[in-house]
C-alpha cells in the first residue's frame, strides 16, 4: 500500500502522523511511504531523517495526496484539502465529525472511506488513539490555565498554588475522565484546591481513592455544578461522548457569576465545547477572548504546542493501527479488529459511526457490511 503523510495545515499545527521510526516499521512491511517536504519539522524530525528510514519526500501536499492509498493525518482536514478526496482513498485521522458538517458532507460526497482516531474504541469502552492526546490536553489545561490567571493575560492574578498565609487557587473540572484525571494530576501537584465533578459514582470513587482523598468529588447535576463553577479561578471543561457532540452542561448563567478575572479551558471544544459561552473556536495565535469578565481558551488542537512530546504519544499508538490498514486492507482490518472496524466514520458515501449521524441528521448504516457491499 501506499502511504500518504501531508504536512498539518491547521494554525500552529506543528505535529505530524508519522516519525521515522514509523516509517520504518511500514517499509519493513513491504509499503511505500510518502512524506510531504517539512512534514515532521515542527516535531523536531528533518527530511533526511525520514529518507533514512526509506521514506520518499515529495514537494507538495498535491504530489502526497494524490499518490497515496491511505492518507494519515493528525487533525482533520480544513476545506482547503477537501479537492483532494476521492473514491477509494482511505484517510485515517482525528476527525470530530459532529460538529462539522461541511467535512462531513465532503467526505460523503467523495466516497473517501474515513477512519477516526477518536472514535476507535476497544471492547472495555476505552479509546485508544485518543487517550495520548486526552493526557497531554489535560495537563496542558492546566498549564495554560495557569499562565491565563496572571494579570498580563487577563486573569485575576491568582497563583494556583498560593503561598504560606495565602489560599490556592480553586481549580474546578467538569468531567473525570482521561482529561480530568490528568489535568486533576497537576492542579494538585501545583498546590491548588482541586474540584471534579461527573455523573459517574464509580469514577468518583476512583479519583477519590487514587488521589488519596486529596481533592473534592461532587456528582454533577445543574445545582452543584452551579455552586463549584461560581468558585471557580479556573474552570476546565473536560466532557466526553464518543464521536458526538459534547453536551452544554455549563450554562452562560453560570459563567455570569463567576468573578472577574477567572478563565475557563474547555479541552471539549473540537467535539462542540461543553461550556455554552464557548461560541467560538480559537486558535494558537489568538487563544483567547473575553466574554461576561471571564477569559476563554477554546484552542482545538491544544497538544500541537507541545508537537514533540504530542507526536511520539500519538504515533506509539496509531502507528500499529495503520500498519494492519496497509497490511490487510481495510475491509479485512475491520472485520479482525472490532475496535477498528468502530473506528468507521464514513463509507461509501455513508455516514457509518451512529454518533456523528445522530448529531448531522444522517441516518447511520452499517460501516463493515458497507464496505463488503461497496467493494471497498
Amino acid at each position: 500500500m501506499i502511504v500518504g503523510v501531508p504536512k498539518e495545515i491547521k494554525n500552529n499545527e506543528n505535529r505530524v502522523a508519522i516519525t521515522p521510526a514509523g516509517v520504518e516499521a511500514l517499509r519493513k512491511a513491504g509499503h511505500e511511504v510518502l512524506v510531504e517536504q517539512s512534514a515532521g519539522i515542527g516535531s523536531g524530525f528533518t527530511d533526511n531523517e525520514y529518507l533514512d528510514k526509506g521514506a520518499s519526500i515529495q514537494s507538495s501536499a498535491a504530489e502526497v495526496w494524490n499518490q497515496a492509498d491511505m492518507v494519515i493525518k493528525v487533525k482533520e482536514p480544513l476545506p482547503e484539502e477537501y479537492g483532494y478526496f476521492r473514491k477509494g482513498l482511505i484517510l485515517f485521522t482525528y476527525l470530530h465529525l459532529a460538529p462539522e458538517a461541511g467535512l462531513t458532507q465532503a467526505l460523503v460526497d467523495s466516497e473517501v472511506t474515513a477512519v477516526g482516531y477518536e472514535t476507535i474504541q476497544l471492547e472495555d469502552g476505552s479509546l485508544p488513539l485518543l487517550i495520548p492526546m486526552s493526557e497531554v490536553a489535560g495537563r496542558m489545561a492546566v498549564q495554560i490555565g495557569a499562565q491565563l490567571l496572571e494579570k498580563p493575560h487577563g486573569g485575576k492574578g491568582v497563583l494556583l498554588g498560593g503561598v504560606p498565609g495565602v489560599q490556592p487557587g480553586e481549580v474546578v473540572i467538569v468531567g473525570g475522565g482521561i482529561v480530568g484525571t490528568n489535568a486533576a494530576k497537576m492542579a494538585l501537584g501545583l498546590g491548588a484546591r482541586v474540584t471534579v465533578l461527573d455523573s459517574n459514582a464509580g469514577r468518583l470513587r476512583y479519583l477519590d481513592d487514587t488521589f488519596g482523598g486529596r481533592l473534592v468529588t461532587i456528582m454533577s447535576d445543574s445545582y452543584h455544578l452551579e455552586q463549584a463553577v461560581r468558585k471557580a479561578d479556573l474552570l476546565i471543561g473536560a466532557v466526553l461522548i464518543p464521536g458526538a457532540r459534547a453536551p452544554k452542561l455549563v450554562k452562560e448563567y453560570m459563567v455570569q457569576q463567576m468573578g472577574e478575572g477567572s478563565v475557563i479551558v474547555d479541552v471539549a471544544i473540537d467535539q462542540g465545547g461543553s461550556i455554552e459561552t464557548i461560541d467560538r473556536i480559537t486558535t494558537h495565535e489568538n487563544p483567547t477572548y473575553v466574554k461576561h469578565g471571564v477569559v476563554h481558551y477554546a484552542v482545538a488542537n491544544m497538544p500541537g504546542a507541545v508537537a514533540r512530546t504530542s507526536t511520539l504519544a500519538l504515533t506509539n499508538v496509531t502507528v500499529p493501527y495503520a500498519l494492519q490498514i496497509a497490511n490487510f486492507g481495510i475491509h479485512r482490518a475491520v472485520l479482525e479488529n472490532p475496535a477498528l472496524a468502530r473506528g468507521l466514520n464514513v463509507v461509501a458515501g455513508h455516514v457509518t459511526n451512529a454518533a456523528v449521524a445522530q448529531s448531522l441528521g444522517y441516518e447511520a448504516v452499517d460501516g463493515v457490511a458497507s464496505l463488503a457491499v461497496y467493494g471497498v
